[in-house]
């Protein structure tokens, strides 16, 4: 690298927030699958504590020796579903706490793969699993769980929309923080590093590292020096940005994958905010020309900043993949919380942005008597939105118990805290109520 540019990361990280947001080692169970259920989660422990036994220990030596931050080691698995299917347990909470204990082991902030993927129908494991979800989620710290309800080429499991919003309701009975732990998808990807929704897909290697990078905070000042100039020059100036960020994603990757002896897999460029003050998606919307993120032109800026973010990014890395993009969740974006509370954005306008942004509905607090109809109802548009657009989008609401518009909860550290948004009061609970699947849209048929 050129001195220049060496001088321009240092200034990136002492100043702008830029970070490796989590280096996340994907490993296959499909080896652990055992008819018996305490063999199958013996070998799911030992596995995992043995294939990631030096994870944290060589995160921390990358971010020592090049001064490079990295905020979270993690660890996705293949879909619980899958694995725990062959054995006969009612239930698959042990699973969950299988992981949780070797999650503890190693020292990870976080393990995904407590999921099931129903887009088309269900298997005995995957209802046994989204059955187990409150419970095993409500009851662990690091485990993460996911479940995929519709796809572009299979259309929207309907039955498994009505389930997800009771499965949301009954965790936040128990635990409303504990929902930050469970999205439910549609058309999600199997390389994704960021939770909650990170899985280690079917067809990908047994064993293999991914990085999410993150740097709003970088996007902002590089726009600061552009004020006044067109959307071209903008787009522009995010596009170049976004490449020397997804340099120092892959940098780190290819290092952190030769000192494990574990193939590199992807770079995920996600612009993932934090409650920290200028480390903010809706803080470069604003920069880009809107009064605050939720005027009219509000999709449009996004849309730009998205595209721009993930060509930048493709032409700095052989592998880019995941979510990249821009998150939008309203809890870890400090602008975001501050468009809600002055009354700027509301869910309708937020439906909308995710149409362009890298997922969906994210970190969002609702009433706590919101019902379990309404919750499956937002599930089944953010669905329509990621099938019909051929994307993905994700729903991880969190039903406030106890609160109403316009409280707060607390999730604390850089999952920072939410103001309650209100809610559409007419019932979509006949529509919920028919069940059957959404078929896929005409241009899913491409063969």
């Amino acid at each position: 690298m050129e001195t220049k540019q060496i001088l321009e990361t240092i200034q990136m990280i002492s100043e702008e927030k830029l970070d490796i947001r989590t280096i996340t080692m994907g490993i296959s169970l499909f080896d652990c699958i055992d008819s018996d259920g305490v063999k199958a989660r013996q070998k799911i422990y030992d596995k995992l504590t043995t294939s990631a036994k030096d994870l944290v220990k060589v995160a921390d030596r990358i971010e020592s020796e090049y001064g490079i931050p990295i905020v979270n080691k993690r660890i996705s698995v293949t879909p619980i579903s899958m694995i725990a299917a062959a054995c006969h347990d009612d239930n698959y909470v042990a699973y969950a706490q299988t992981m949780e204990k070797a999650a503890e082991t190693l020292g990870v902030d976080l393990i995904g793969g407590f999921s099931a993927l129903v887009q088309k129908g269900y298997q005995s494991g995957d209802r046994k699993l989204i059955t187990s979800m409150p419970e095993a989620l409500s009851e662990t710290q690091r485990v993460c769980g996911s479940v995929n309800v519709g796809s572009t080429r299979a259309g929207i499991n309907m039955d498994a929309v009505k389930q997800m919003g009771q499965v949301v309701k009954d965790l936040s009975e128990i635990d409303p923080v504990s929902c930050m732990s469970l999205v439910v998808f549609a058309n999600a990807v199997e390389d994704n590093p960021f939770m909650a929704g990170a899985f280690h897909g079917v067809g990908e290697a047994d064993k293999v590292i991914n990085v999410g990078i993150s740097g709003p905070g970088v996007v902002k000042r590089a726009l600061e020096q552009v004020k006044g100039e067109s959307i071209d020059t903008v787009s522009e100036t995010i596009k170049k940005t976004a490449f020397k960020v997804t340099r120092m994603g892959q940098f780190v990757g290819n290092v952190a994958a030769k000192a494990l002896n574990v193939p590199f897999g992807i770079v995920d460029l996600s612009l993932a905010p934090t409650p920290s003050q200028g480390d903010s998606v809706a803080e470069i919307l604003e920069e880009i020309g809107l009064e605050s993120v939720g005027a009219p032109g509000t999709t449009a800026a996004l849309a730009l900043l998205n595209d721009a973010v993930k060509k930048g990014g493709v032409m700095a890395c052989e592998h880019v993949g995941g979510l990249s993009g821009a998150f939008i969740p309203v809890s870890e974006d400090s602008g975001m919380i501050k468009a809600v509370e002055h009354g700027n954005l509301n869910l309708e306008k937020l439906e909308a942005m995710t149409a362009v942004c890298s997922v969906g509905l994210d970190m969002v607090a609702v009433p706590g008597d919101t019902p379990a109809e309404t919750i499956s109802g937002m599930i089944a548009d953010e669905a329509a939105i990621g099938v019909i657009n051929n994307k993905t989008t994700a729903v991880r609401v969190i039903p406030a118990k106890g609160k109403q518009v316009g409280e707060q909860i607390d999730f604390g550290g850089i999952f920072g805290y939410a103001p309650v948004m209100p809610v559409n009061t007419n019932s979509p609970a006949k529509f919920v109520q028919r069940g059957g699947r959404i078929p896929a849209p005409i241009h899913s048929f491409k063969n």
